[in-house]
């Protein structure tokens, strides 16, 4: 089953380190490629657009860059694109974003920039050769007045040029089922594009829950339960006892996400490999050698 993985820029030279060693490790495993996320309100994308350079220049890895709309003009969209054109990256992924500070607050357009992604997608395609994915939410984006509301703006993005979409992180494998079946429904020909699932292996019941809050979704019951009872009532969370109910949470899904056919699995990997690599051994990848030394969660 091919594979990828997110990573997000480091904000400091330690955790730069720790970014490169999950990179070697999963250079050795070969996943179909790997992508650099963007800060919100483009925070962070001098070191997006320097790592994602490094990526394709120092490994065998097929970096796709992130590319968000928020606090830029098309003339700075432009200059993007082609720093990315100019390190070789043909591949990016084309997202609207979230505005800095509270990524549910007001979304503002910058005065010289666009709206939504769609038109991000038909920018970069006139800027060359590009191969664009987009971003497809499984529980619909939170700013979408309904999930056929939501469902029509993917299409409208799929059909602006963008080849594929990778889903925000979701842990209800029935979300992303009905994701599907909106999408076939409403146009098949955009259905046949891949829809990536975007998957998270949980090492932390505190940071799940604030990463599904930002995100505007939920931790499905029985999830939250089966993480809440590992955790425990301390003052501190049993992060080993949540470690190992999220592995198997993450496995459980892959397992049924590739019985359904799914073309992809991507990974958020939070700059570790560790626990991706646990998961992809459970899926029956081979991850003796790329772990020849400890990785981190």
């Amino acid at each position: 089953m091919p594979f990828s993985v997110e990573f997000f820029p480091p904000r400091d030279a330690e955790a730069e380190g720790r970014l490169w060693r999950a990179v070697r490790i999963f250079e050795r495993l070969s996943p179909a490629f790997v992508s650099m996320t963007y800060g919100a309100g483009g925070s962070t994308r001098d070191r997006t657009v320097r790592i994602t350079g490094e990526l394709a220049a120092q490994t065998t890895l097929l970096p796709v860059a992130h590319l968000t709309a928020v606090n830029h003009s098309i003339a700075e969209l432009r200059a993007l694109v082609g720093a990315y054109a100019d390190q070789g990256i043909t591949n990016i992924l084309a997202l609207r974003g979230d505005p800095p500070g509270d990524p549910l607050g007001e979304w503002v357009a910058h005065p010289e920039g666009v709206e939504y992604a769609e038109e991000l997608v038909r920018l970069i395609d006139t800027l060359g050769d590009f191969h664009v994915g987009v971003a497809s939410f499984p529980e619909g984006h939170h700013r979408a007045p309904d999930l056929d509301h939501d469902t029509a703006n993917l299409v409208r993005k799929l059909r602006a040029g963008a080849e594929y979409s990778i889903t925000q992180m979701f842990f209800d494998v029935e979300h992303f089922l009905r994701l599907r079946d909106r999408l076939a429904a409403a146009d098949a020909e955009q259905a046949a594009k891949p829809l990536i699932p975007g998957l998270m292996p949980i090492t932390s019941l505190a940071s799940v829950r604030r990463m599904v809050e930002l995100s505007g979704s939920v931790l499905p019951p029985t999830v939250e339960e089966r993480l809440s009872t590992a955790a425990g009532d301390g003052p501190e969370e049993d992060r080993a006892a949540v470690r190992a109910v999220g592995i198997d949470l993450a496995t459980e899904m892959a397992q049924r996400l590739i019985a359904e056919g799914v073309p992809c699995l991507h990974f958020c990997s939070l700059n570790f490999a560790k626990a991706t690599s646990e998961v992809l051994e459970r899926l029956g990848v081979d991850v003796r050698d790329a772990l020849g030394a400890p990785v981190g969660a």
